[in-house]
């Protein structure tokens, strides 16, 4: 087998443990793992920014050597486990069906149970949801989906894609699966570490969140454009570049205006930005539309890369 069929059965592998298993089980997840190695660095340090700048840089490329170790010595063993272990470590870096199953049921229960709505949502955003009223929640969710789809599956999977395709054109004599995964590993390590240290409340984490921007820079962009071919039209593409820069983030705007668009809703984070202000907060219906386009969106990453590595 070609490691061009190898590398798209991976993705095709991942697209379908995605969508039946959704995620793989806390204790030996390695996500959850490398969220243990960050943890001991949030706390207060006499040079924040030097520790956070050693951090930011030194455990994703931990992760990433073990990931590429691991790989390639399973593939010593056996092309197919190597393969396995790939699909294994690659799955473990993407989300999709947990996150559009967590914002269907916030979006649903914000008519029924708003308490339980807001505290749901904290799986999805890191903000302050006790005051919200139904229609922001659902706004929140909305916006959660469309932002996460970037760093939960474009992100790493562009990262293994890209990595094949470089060495492949490149024809460098190097093992492609593992460097391949190890690229998504990493990618996944510093998303990680941005979304547990890169507050601005925390210095520790103003190098991962530097780091962030960068890596986020390609992704967010790409999933603003998977949103618009998901809805089959430019325009919320074109449309939603106009809001895309309104929130600090330099990357985040970008799906969460393109989602705004295709909806024709207003998306917003109460004193901190506005998407489409004209229009009207989401009802459940249409915040349940949105998820339902990041979904559509999503498979289409999938199908989108598994093609282009057989090409």
């Amino acid at each position: 087998m070609s490691m061009a069929v190898t590398a798209a059965a991976v993705v095709v592998a991942v697209a379908i443990a995605d969508r039946l298993a959704g995620e793989l089980p806390a204790r030996i997840h390695p996500v959850v793992w490398f969220g243990r190695l960050v943890g001991p660095v949030d706390r207060q340090w006499s040079s924040p920014r030097a520790v956070g700048t050693l951090a930011a840089v030194g455990l994703p490329l931990l992760a990433a050597t073990s990931v590429a170790v691991t790989v390639w010595i399973a593939g010593l063993v056996h092309p197919v486990a190597g393969a396995g272990v790939a699909a294994t470590v690659l799955f473990s870096s993407v989300s999709l069906r947990l996150l559009t199953e967590t914002a269907r049921d916030v979006i649903s229960l914000s008519a029924t149970d708003l308490p339980r709505a807001r505290d749901e949502l904290r799986a999805l955003a890191g903000r302050d949801a006790s005051a919200l009223s139904p229609e922001l929640v659902r706004s929140a969710a909305a916006e959660s989906a469309a932002e996460n789809l970037a760093d939960g599956l474009v992100a790493p999977i562009t990262a293994f894609g890209l990595a094949v395709v470089a060495i492949s054109a490149g024809g460098l004599s190097v093992p492609i699966l593992p460097i391949a995964t190890a690229a998504a590993a990493w990618v996944k390590a510093v998303n990680t570490m941005d979304s547990m240290v890169g507050y601005h409340s925390k210095p520790v984490g103003w190098a991962s969140a530097k780091l962030d921007d960068l890596v986020m820079w390609l992704p967010a962009r790409l999933t603003a454009l998977f949103i618009a071919a998901a809805v089959k039209s430019p325009d919320p593409l074109s449309t939603g570049r106009r809001w895309a820069r309104t929130p600090t983030s330099p990357n985040a705007g970008w799906p969460m205006a393109t989602l705004a668009a295709a909806l024709h809703v207003r998306l917003e984070k109460p004193d901190t930005y506005t998407l489409n202000s004209v229009a009207e907060l989401p009802t459940v219906a249409e915040a349940k539309q949105g998820v339902d386009i990041v979904d559509r969106a999503g498979w289409l990453v999938f199908l989108a890369w598994a093609v282009i590595l057989l090409v």
